[in-house]
């Protein structure tokens, strides 16, 4: 078992990437509810991993699956910028509109990967502060008299 393994309490994070592609590639839509199960569903899915296999440190053991997340968010989004936004590609306005579009584009996908490295943490941060207090708060299973 690797130390890795060992602190986190998980091999292989689970990851809330698929919305990302859905999502560019226009397959579903902001506020629908299919929209709304794939940004909700991992995110609980990520607690109820950590109240089953109840690792050491369960709050770093979901900020890093968010963090994880936020890479493939970031990436995902990156690849799938110009079928996310074809013709419409985003552009800057007031002092920055005269900059080449290049260097527009450089500077909103650099903002864009920001944006989702933030996200993607901050999503694992208030998803493992709910596991932590969960943790607390339910018995594990060996405490109920289940197998572990």
């Amino acid at each position: 078992m690797s130390r890795a393994t060992r602190e986190l309490g998980f091999s292989w994070p689970a990851l809330a990437a698929p919305r990302v592609v859905l999502h560019d590639l226009g397959v579903i839509e902001e506020g629908t509810f299919v929209n709304g199960l794939f940004v909700f569903v991992p995110p609980l899915c990520w607690i109820a991993a950590v109240l089953w296999r109840r690792p050491p440190r369960p709050f770093l053991t979901t900020v890093v699956v968010g963090a994880f997340y936020a890479v493939f968010l970031t990436a995902g989004h990156q690849l799938l910028w110009e079928e996310s936004f074809g013709a419409t590609a985003p552009a800057l306005g007031g002092n920055l509109a005269g900059l080449a579009p290049a260097a527009q584009e450089g500077i909103l996908r650099t903002a864009a990967a920001v944006s989702g490295i933030v996200t993607g943490t901050a999503v694992g941060a208030v998803t493992g502060a709910v596991a932590a207090l969960l943790c607390r708060l339910v018995p594990d299973r060996e405490s109920v008299g289940g197998p572990r």
